[in-house]
């Protein structure tokens, strides 16, 4: 590590900033008075978000692409494979992607905000462990989807097929838990056209693998299950070629170390709770599918309830775009100690947020007679869809403001506080509301999302409160002392080395050469280890470990 990356006084933010930057008590509003500084900000996070949008479209359309293929196999495919694949984003995919790998946003872009660029490559490799180790318990679950399904009283046939398209999808969680892992790692140091491309190629290949496994192999829906794993496996492959030999990865790639394989709590810390806020979200969609069909006309509910779901996912793609993005930019500049660039942050992407919810809102509004056609040739169902779209439009808008505040939460790394603001407002305001509304005041379809709409709003608004009542500079401290808690455990490791090797002599190196891990415990073994050596120095030595050993404990 070099003497650049090793100085704990952060001297310069990754972006630099004018003069007027130094004054950080200054309050939230007299950010917009430098006009030059917040187009620069807005222009920043532009150039963040466009890539990640698509990135984040392409990698959705991996798997619709897949079902597509299966569609022309004949209408039980089709179903088995929609319910398949339904059941694998919430429980895999999505638990993967914006619940443990955003961990990855939080430490990774501090850690480059910090200048401690070796770090990145650390908390990569911890996180594709992890995500290697989440990926058993998940091939399991997958492998019982048959089983869970026919348990929910689904029709048997489409829960065997189902079953066995959920099997041949398993090999594609583990390439696709790295991939999100090295997604994250060239976000955070805003080197995203490459990811861009990668999946723009990537892509392309798909549909001729599919094609080729689907049609030309003759396996079937099995083949589309199984492109996936390919596809994610080629796109792993090109971003692994491109890290290792890339300049620009050049101080944040070292190699594998063996520190990825410690402090696995630390980000576990992290994960489970981006995980949590992730998984509570999309739970709470689940149930109102199965509610849908529990409502007096049971196939036009849930034909609506689908065409509903894949118009909120493809829409989710821009507000997901924008929160990736204020989540680097955030992360960044808490890292290197700019907590006013972070509040400016938060209002640049707040208007984003605004503008392009409205703007989509809009268009919502304007195709709301076409777009069931899109689906459907059914009038009843394009009817339906047709009243159901200014509702729709609504709560797509305030999904959006709430994602681009999550993206500022996980760039703070407040996946705790997030967790219980998604419990509150989801499962104690949305969900009540949405059976209120639609069994007890017969709102049908629109009582479900109008349910929705109460318990994304209430996540907004105790989102937006915590954010504009954040002390910015503490949260500055916080992560310049999540980055340099990693530290600690080299500084002590050294200092030990030395006392070692002024006190204890050659008899003692072996201790160093296994490269223990010097923490609390390893400490005291080795002041029992100089105390024995019954000298004074030794006794000198021993105290100077167990001093530092408290200090960085």
């Amino acid at each position: 590590m070099d003497q650049q990356d090793s100085n704990p006084l952060l001297e310069s933010p990754l972006i630099p900033s004018s003069e007027k930057d130094l004054g950080r008590g200054e309050k939230l509003s007299k950010n917009w008075c430098d006009i030059p500084e917040t187009f620069a900000e807005l222009r920043k996070q532009l150039k963040l978000a466009g890539p990640l949008m698509v990135v984040s479209f392409l990698q959705y359309s991996f798997q619709m692409i897949s079902v597509m293929f299966v569609g022309h196999l004949g209408e039980l495919s089709l179903s088995s494979a929609s319910m398949a694949t339904s059941f694998a984003g919430v429980t895999g995919f999505s638990f993967m992607q914006l619940g443990m790998g955003s961990a990855l946003e939080t430490l990774c872009g501090q850690a480059y905000g910090a200048k401690q660029y070796h770090l990145l490559g650390i908390h990569m490799q911890r996180a594709m462990f992890v995500l290697m180790l989440m990926g058993i318990p998940i091939s399991f679950l997958w492998a019982s989807t048959g089983y869970i399904f026919s348990m929910c009283g689904q029709n048997k046939g489409i829960s065997m097929q189902a079953g066995v398209y959920a099997c041949w999808l398993i090999p594609s969680i583990f390439p696709y838990g790295i991939l999100q892992c090295q997604l994250r790692f060239l976000q955070t140091q805003n080197n995203v056209k490459p990811l861009m491309i990668s999946t723009g190629i990537t892509s392309l290949i798909h549909v001729v693998v599919c094609w080729t496994l689907v049609f030309r192999v003759g396996f079937g829906n099995k083949g589309a299950a199984l492109s996936n794993a390919i596809s994610y496996g080629i796109n792993v492959l090109i971003l692994a070629i491109y890290i290792k030999f890339s300049s620009a990865c050049r101080r944040t790639w070292t190699g594998f170390s063996k520190e990825g394989m410690k402090n696995l709590v630390s980000f576990l810390s992290l994960a489970i709770p981006s995980a949590l806020m992730v998984c509570l979200e999309f739970w709470l969609y689940e149930f109102l599918v199965l509610m849908s069909g529990l409502l007096p006309n049971p196939k036009l509910e849930t034909s609506m309830m689908s065409i509903s779901l894949s118009t909120s996912c493809v829409v989710f793609r821009i507000p997901f775009g924008f929160g990736s993005a204020v989540s680097t930019r955030f992360s960044n500049e808490l890292g290197a100690g700019q907590p006013r660039a972070a509040q400016l942050a938060a209002q640049v992407v707040i208007f984003l947020a605004v503008t392009g919810g409205l703007l989509v809102s809009l268009i919502s509004v304007a195709v709301r007679g076409i777009w069931g056609y899109l689906y459907t040739n059914e009038e009843e169902v394009v009817k339906y869809m047709a009243s159901i779209m200014p509702v729709l439009a609504t709560s797509n808008f305030i999904d959006g403001i709430q994602a681009v505040l999550s993206g500022t939460a996980r760039g703070c790394g407040w996946q705790k506080i997030g967790v219980f603001v998604n419990l509150g407002a989801y499962y104690l305001v949305g969900l009540p509301s949405a059976i209120i509304l639609t069994f007890f005041f017969h709102f049908g379809g629109k009582g479900l999302w109008m349910g929705i709409i109460s318990g994304s709003g209430l996540q907004a608004l105790l989102l937006l409160a915590i954010t504009m009542r954040t002390d910015w500079e503490h949260q500055a401290k916080k992560a310049r002392d999540r980055v340099y808690a990693s530290i600690r455990t080299t500084v002590l490791t050294w200092i030990t080395v030395l006392v070692l090797l002024a006190f204890v002599g050659k008899r003692r190196r072996v201790l160093v050469t296994e490269g223990r891990k010097i923490t609390t415990d390893v400490a005291m073994y080795l002041v029992k280890v100089l105390l024995k050596e019954r000298s004074l120095l030794a006794v000198a030595g021993a105290t100077i470990v167990s001093l530092m050993a408290m200090a960085f404990a």
